[in-house]
């Protein structure tokens, strides 16, 4: 397994990380696309077997049980997972009412939300605290300060952030300097060849700064895996299936010329769909690691393959120009004079 820097910090992910967001039965947010408790624990330990020793949750998967189900998974085995996780939503996601405190990116909600979850996890220390977006009603410094001391205390070796936009990316980097806390060194982000708007303004921020960027969503919530087909509904039991809004998002003619591409490259290869997809994701210079997110293990094993495609530079060229978005102004009028 290739292990990656997370930007310019010290600490190593493997190139693809486990997502936990299917583990524990969900009542809310992912209810009826979660894996079983069984099928998620053999999940959990086909990739660890694997040398997928990055693994990535929250607080509010399945509103906590993700996190609960780790910590019974990694007992005699905590040193050998790289754990990150998450704060800023609401742990019970809207299933049942919580204090205004509990949620956001205020001092009392980050420490309070980090001792539930390590609580949950039964660990004293996480390797990757993440803000799980950007919080406007809390100043910045607010937020770094109660992330820094968590830092200081040993409780988080690492800090990140997560669905961010550009500008505040970079205000929370210069604010970090300017008050000498400690800076996020990975930011996670959607990106996928269906979807690359992260490309605009996050992404080269990221490689400005040197930020790690983590990927979640690669395949396009399944679309880019081949299991979808063109003038048909989403098969049954699937995200998209489910999350109506995002199907019509994603079921766009240059989304299916891109899918009919990937499926060129696929039968080239010999590979799957979702390893070519992956693969396109990990010949990113900016990418630290690559989430995947795996209901049964025959699909962990499918992702697993990406690790071997090796896409040439002409057909990662044909990717990125099938799946080009409008990118708008000012990117088309300077991306017609120099990269931006």
């Amino acid at each position: 397994m290739e292990h990656r820097q997370l930007g310019r910090s010290g600490l190593r992910l493997s190139a693809l990380s486990l997502g936990a967001m299917t583990f524990g039965e969900a009542k809310g947010f992912m209810k009826g696309v979660h894996s079983d408790d069984a099928e998620a624990r053999r999940v959990f330990d086909a990739a660890l077997e694997a040398g997928v020793d990055t693994v990535d949750t929250a607080n509010g998967y399945s509103e906590g049980r993700s996190e609960e189900l780790l910590g019974q998974w990694m007992k005699g085995r905590r040193h050998d997972v790289t754990l990150a996780t998450k704060c800023r939503f609401p742990t019970l996601g809207g299933t049942a009412p919580m204090h205004p405190d509990e949620s956001g990116l205020s001092r009392k909600s980050i420490l309070w939300n980090c001792e539930q979850s390590l609580r949950r996890l039964q660990t004293d220390y996480i390797d990757l605290y993440q803000v799980h977006m950007q919080d406007r009603s809390v100043p910045i410094e607010e937020t770094l300060r109660a992330l820094d001391d968590l830092v200081r205390t040993g409780k988080v070796r690492y800090v990140g952030c997560s669905n961010y936009a550009g500008y505040r990316l970079t205000e929370s980097l210069w604010s970090a300097e300017r008050h000498g806390l400690s800076r996020y060194e990975g930011i996670q982000l959607q990106w996928n060849l269906a979807a690359r708007d992260a490309e605009r303004e996050v992404i080269p921020a990221a490689r400005a700064f040197g930020v790690g960027v983590l990927v979640w969503s690669p395949l396009a919530r399944g679309f880019l895996s081949g299991k979808y087909r063109k003038g048909q509904p989403p098969p049954k039991g699937t995200r998209l299936e489910t999350w109506k809004d995002s199907w019509a998002m994603t079921a766009t003619e240059q989304n299916w010329r891109t899918l009919d591409k990937v499926l060129e490259l696929a039968a080239r290869h010999d590979a799957s769909p979702a390893a070519i997809s992956l693969a396109w994701l990990l010949q990113k210079p900016e990418v630290s690691s690559v989430i995947v997110g795996a209901r049964t293990v025959q699909q962990l094993h499918e992702n697993l393959r990406a690790l071997e495609v090796k896409l040439p530079a002409q057909e990662v060229k044909e990717l990125d120009e099938v799946s080009a978005p409008q990118w708008g102004y000012p990117y088309n009028f300077i991306g017609a004079r120099e990269p931006w």
